[in-house]
């Protein structure tokens, strides 16, 4: 669904494509990486102990102010809800149509 919505808004499909290599990859900037790194430690809690490290969290403040920093986290969180609704619920995903919820 997201990614279909980030393409019909201009986004371009091989920095989608290459979110999954994001360490590798040249086409994200230093801030997005910073948000990617947070999202991906966010998400993948049970892989640490500690959760998100202290210093992935100062690279994220490096870049976003408070009010941004609590947007990004929100919407971590919200991604991961809904992800696993759809595992419980075992909802398919592939139908969306860009643009069908608005």
């Amino acid at each position: 669904m997201h990614t279909k919505e980030a393409v019909a808004a201009g986004e371009s499909p091989v920095r989608l494509n290459l979110i999954a290599a994001w360490r590798e990859a040249t086409v994200f900037t230093e801030a997005e990486r910073a948000a990617l790194e947070l999202a991906e430690q966010g998400t993948r809690v049970a892989d640490a102990a500690t959760g998100v490290s202290d210093e992935v969290w100062a690279r994220a403040t490096e870049h976003y102010d408070e009010e941004q920093l609590t947007a990004l986290v929100l919407l971590v969180s919200f991604m991961n809800a809904v992800n696993r609704l759809n595992i419980i619920a075992q909802q398919p995903a592939g139908d969306y149509q860009a643009g069908q919820f608005h």
